[in-house]
């Protein structure tokens, strides 16, 4: 069996489609990969992509794609919707097929390091790559965004992984991982008041005292003038799709405010859309080779 990772980068840039094309002109272009996805948020102005690939491919493709990033991205005027602390914001390896969790961790590295080389910027490992415990969670690393980094990285606290101890002024920091695979799910409120989102949020994510592996932020979504509950729910086996939807709108109804709709940012495991379809349905005794398609491709 081959080997398969998959490699979902984030670029602070969701508006200008000519330097997004050419960012990903340099995924598309390397051998040994196979962009699945790419979705871009102008209220965010970032970008979410994903590739699998061999090891050697992957390795590749990231340090192509860093290159276009850093060539067209300047954060010194960047503004946007969704933290962020660096043009390439953050680069996630996850093992999909005959890899390990030690060699998604190995690949971190030394992407981290040819990156810090390269380019000069300072890299920090997170998730299961990170050195320290404290450096694990996103948000941790991220806090204080690219504006609050240039104090934050002078605490020898902040002393980075990879490159140099100051903020790279065009391309910032970015944040390099190994992680499972995870679900990036909004949820679209009635309402324009994001600070109703915040507060959602808050009770959703883990660290407000909400489900155990949800991340949530409220954002405004300009351009259709309402509020949005943005998740990345990291382990959808323990915190389900349904769960965290059912308790934003629980929550939602504190404020009088309904639920629109939602949205799946990037690609979703099959068995994450399963639980939500067994939840609502009450669907018994599902099994996985149920589904036609599945069948179809043995």
């Amino acid at each position: 069996m081959a080997k398969i990772i998959e490699c979902i980068p984030n670029f602070s840039e969701g508006r200008d489609k000519a330097k997004i094309e050419k960012i990903m002109d340099a995924v598309r272009g390397t051998e040994g990969v196979k962009l699945l996805d790419y979705s871009s948020d102008a209220d965010h102005n970032r970008t979410v992509v994903t590739f699998v690939g061999s090891v050697e491919g992957v390795e590749n493709a990231m340090l192509n794609m860093a290159e276009r990033v850093y060539e067209c991205i300047d954060m010194s005027v960047h503004q946007g919707g969704h933290p962020r602390m660096g043009a390439l914001d953050v680069v996630p390896f996850v093992p999909l097929s005959d890899v390990t969790m030690a060699e998604c961790i190995e690949l971190a590295n030394r992407v981290g390091k040819e990156i810090a080389e390269r380019f000069n910027i300072p890299v920090y490992l997170y998730e299961d790559a990170a050195k320290c415990t404290e450096r694990q969670n996103l948000a941790t690393v991220r806090k204080g965004q690219y504006e609050g980094f240039f104090d934050k990285i002078k605490d020898s606290n902040w002393k980075p992984d990879y490159g140099p101890a100051e903020v790279n002024v065009k391309g910032g920091c970015v944040a390099v991982g190994a992680r499972v695979p995870l679900v990036a799910f909004n949820v679209n409120l009635a309402t324009d008041n994001v600070e109703i989102a915040n507060n959602i949020a808050k009770a959703v994510r883990h660290i407000g005292g909400g489900l155990r592996f949800a991340k949530a932020m409220g954002v405004k979504l300009e351009d259709r003038n309402i509020a949005q509950v943005s998740m990345n729910l990291v382990n959808y086996e323990k915190t389900a799709v349904y769960r965290a939807f059912e308790m934003v709108k629980m929550e939602a109804k504190r404020y009088g405010v309904s639920v629109i709709g939602s949205e799946v940012i990037g690609l979703v495991p099959m068995q994450a859309l399963i639980q939500s379809a067994e939840y609502y349905l009450q669907i018994e005794n599902f099994s996985m080779d149920q589904i036609l398609e599945k069948r179809i491709a043995e």
